[in-house]
């Protein structure tokens, strides 16, 4: 074998055994190739040679360092000559000692596992040394970390901040989202809390509203275990509250079917032929694939028997109905009437007369649905009262039907300028509310301040007779009130505000 080849084996030997390519790895790698090839180098037996000229106890002392190399040889001698005094070796000895295991303990709190976890075991195994090869072995551990660590995962985050190797710290400080993942977050957050939102149950839900309101408030908490947990909780309470609800309304068919069934058996006694429309009924229930759900299952086979009751008893019950058609055609003409003459009346409890917008008791109404909407889903809105300056003015100079125009005329322009989402009304008398859906303070002002500008500018003409009225306003905004009855206290009075410090005024604070 040459020597090339010892040396290429040498370095196949290094990087087997894991080992750094540093002088003393190389040269003892070197050596054993040589001794396996049968080859002798006089560098590999310097050793040898220096050792057998010590005395036997030095010899002895050797052996216990297991002393491999010339440098290692020169440490010992220069370590034996400064232990002059004996006392103070010691001395040393244990400060060394003190100050490893104290470095040990602050490399086994840093940030990582496997050094940590190597450095609690040198402790441990520190504790128990009583020879040199004992603490040699630790030192090849250590070596053997280093040489085999990979910190290659700390790449990924160069994307997202100044990376520095060396300082983990300064690196994690700099770390930031970006401006897209943030907007992620934050459009993923609105898609949650739409999903937590009543589907067939329609009761307000304490746990669904709060966790509605965090995720609104902290969209990047989505990316957390508790977070993770807690949605799927509120998944299974809104599934949980559906199902009631459908429990419910099927009790409620339950019961309604078992009465009506008596009532249809009663009927059908008195009959004898049965009709191919009760069949085809029978068919159709039988034939009906429902859930594997109890209350369901009862509910199909009530109707079925209900069905085959009809089939089997239902004899003269076509020849009755037809004889009794032109009752049922006057019954059907005047229910019709009835509901004709019934929506007239609903719209017009709801309806101002005069102005033909909404009334006192409908805009209520409205307010505890925009009410309900606040407290539910954190939906802002805004109030504005609005009252004509000085209408019994108008009244008295120009008579009770040119008031009627200017409060006819009012409604129109106030009605225009008004959203779809908004809603707005004739509160009594003079007095006009505005409810504004998704609206802010500010955007309540500027509403207001468009109604006053545009009636200012306006003429109403009655008996050839043009007439001049302005408007007052006071405004408030429901997220700066503890209540919906102080909001309506403070706009009330702001608009009162407005009419006393000289009218055509709009107060918002």
């Amino acid at each position: 074998m040459t020597i090339n080849q010892i040396i290429k084996r040498a370095f196949e030997r290094l990087k087997k055994e894991g080992k750094l390519l540093t002088p003393d790895f190389y040269m003892e790698a070197f050596c054993k190739e040589a001794k396996a090839a049968g080859i002798i180098i006089e560098d590999c037996n310097q050793i040898d040679k220096f050792t057998k000229k010590l005395s036997k106890p030095l010899q002895d002392e050797l052996k216990q360092y297991r002393v491999r190399s010339l440098n290692e040889l020169i440490t010992f001698f220069i370590s034996k000559l400064n232990r002059t005094n004996e006392s103070e070796s010691s001395a040393q000895i244990s400060a060394l000692n003190t100050l490893l295991k104290r470095v040990l303990k602050t490399i086994a709190s840093l940030h990582n596992a496997e050094i940590s976890a190597l450095s609690r075991k040198t402790l441990k195994d520190l504790d128990l040394a009583t020879q040199a090869g004992q603490v040699e072995k630790m030192k090849d551990e250590w070596i053997e970390f280093l040489t085999l660590y990979d910190d290659s995962y700390l790449d990924s985050l160069k994307p997202f901040t100044k990376f520095n190797k060396n300082d983990i710290k300064a690196t994690l400080s700099s770390f930031k989202f970006e401006a897209s993942s943030e907007e992620d977050f934050h459009n993923l957050a609105l898609l949650f809390v739409s999903s937590f939102a009543p589907s067939l149950a329609s009761s307000v839900n304490e746990t669904l509203a709060n966790l509605s309101e965090e995720i609104r408030d902290n969209p990047e908490s989505l990316n957390t275990p508790a977070m993770y947990k807690s949605i799927k909780k509120a998944i299974k309470l809104r599934i949980d509250l559906d199902k009631n609800h459908v429990k419910k309304m099927v009790y409620v068919l339950d019961d309604v079917l078992e009465r009506l069934s008596k009532q249809i058996l009663v009927l059908i006694e008195r009959t004898d032929h049965s009709g191919k429309e009760i069949f085809n009924i029978k068919q159709t229930l039988e034939e009906l694939e429902l859930e594997q759900d109890d209350d369901l299952k009862s509910a199909q086979k009530k109707l079925y028997t209900i069905a085959n009751s009809l089939e089997k008893e239902t004899a003269l019950l076509g020849t009755e109905l037809k004889e009794h058609s032109s009752v049922v055609d006057e019954m059907e003409i005047k229910i019709k009437s009835l509901e004709a003459e019934l929506s007239v009346a609903k719209k017009a409890s709801r309806e101002d007369a005069l102005t033909k917008l909404y009334n006192k008791r409908a805009l209520d109404e409205f307010l505890q649905m925009k009410e309900g909407e606040f407290k539910r889903y954190k939906k802002p809105y805004s109030v504005v009262f609005f009252d004509i300056d000085l209408f019994k003015k108008v009244n008295d100079t120009y008579g009770h039907e040119a008031g009627d125009v200017v409060l006819k005329g009012f409604a129109q322009i106030f009605k225009k300028l008004a959203r779809n989402v908004d809603v707005v009304g004739r509160y009594g008398g003079e007095e006009f509310l505005a409810i504004l859906s998704e609206t802010d303070h500010k955007g309540a002002e500027i509403f207001a301040q468009k109604v006053r500008k545009k009636l200012e500018i306006s003429r109403f003409v009655h008996d050839r007779k043009k007439i001049k009225v302005t408007i007052s306003g006071g405004i408030a905004f429901r997220e700066e009130y503890p209540s919906m009855s102080l909001m309506m206290k403070a706009s009330d009075e702001r608009l009162y505000k407005a009419k006393n410090s000289g009218r055509n005024k709009i107060v918002s604070g």
